[in-house]
């Protein structure tokens, strides 16, 4: 044990104390000549006592004692020797309760770090679960985006811009066994707030008929932009619109964003 361990281990009060084995009491004095810190601390905790029981025991010199004698005529009585009353188990006391008082002082303070840590732990972990549950979520989207892509009974149709926004397009993938309907709308810019993307599916003769199939809700929430809609019968061709939130009963054609036959 190093001399900065002795000290901070509270050993040297026990030995001041005479609370030590002989054998740790020789431990301890021969440390004190190499370490002067050591012997320093003990001098430390030696005057600490002596203040101590001075404070409980203030001297009284032998003339004092005589004056007090006269005065209260013992003078020439016996006088009974009084043996000052050890405060020793008092100073014992007063030390244990200060060293059990720095012993929890310390085990409070390495519960609360050890509690802090915990729960820094359980933050961590709790933060890397959601991460992993939104990674995993993420991938099994894109899987299934990639699925609907590769599935080679799906009839892929590209709807390319029209005069309200040239640049825009969006792809339809379409399964006429299933009827299932799956709109890529990567294409086209975000909507307007209040406004929505309304998907119709159009029959061209013998007269235009648009049949809605949903909307594209939540747009800037789907990252990948891949849109479930509803199932589709049949159609020719396909055509977006941007209506109202809410969608509209029959598409509003100055806002034919793209257009596109099967």
């Amino acid at each position: 044990m190093e001399a900065q361990e002795y000290i901070e281990s509270g050993i040297l009060e026990l030995y001041v104390y005479g609370l030590l084995s002989e054998k740790e009491n020789i431990e301890i004095a021969e440390l004190a000549k190499k370490a002067p810190e050591v012997d320093q601390e003990i001098i430390s905790i030696e005057k600490a006592i002596i203040a101590l029981s001075s404070s409980f025991s203030p001297f009284h010199s032998v003339e004092n004692f005589e004056k007090i004698k006269a005065r209260l005529e013992l003078k020439h009585g016996k006088v009974v020797e009084l043996k000052p009353t050890s405060n020793w188990s008092q100073y014992v006391g007063w030390a244990a309760a200060v060293l059990l008082l720095l012993g929890l002082g310390y085990q409070t303070l390495e519960l609360t770090k050890t509690q802090e840590a915990i729960s820094t732990v359980g933050n961590e972990k709790n933060k890397i679960q959601r991460e992993y549950a939104f990674l995993d979520q993420q991938n099994k989207q894109t899987e299934k985006n990639l699925s609907i892509v590769r599935d080679i009974k799906n009839t892929g149709v590209t709807l390319g811009g029209q005069a309200v926004s040239p640049a825009s397009f969006a792809k339809v993938y379409w399964n006429k066994q299933t009827k299932t309907t799956y709109i890529d709308a990567a294409g086209l810019p975000a909507p307007p707030k209040g406004m929505v993307y309304q998907v119709w599916s159009l029959k061209l003769s013998p007269v235009l008929t648009p049949t809605s199939i949903g909307l594209l809700d939540d747009f800037e929430g789907n990252k990948q932009k891949i849109f479930a809609v509803n199932q589709t019968d049949s159609a020719e061709a396909f055509g977006i619109t941007l209506e109202p939130a809410g969608g509209s009963p029959t598409p509003t054609m100055e806002q034919l964003y793209t257009l596109g036959k099967v």
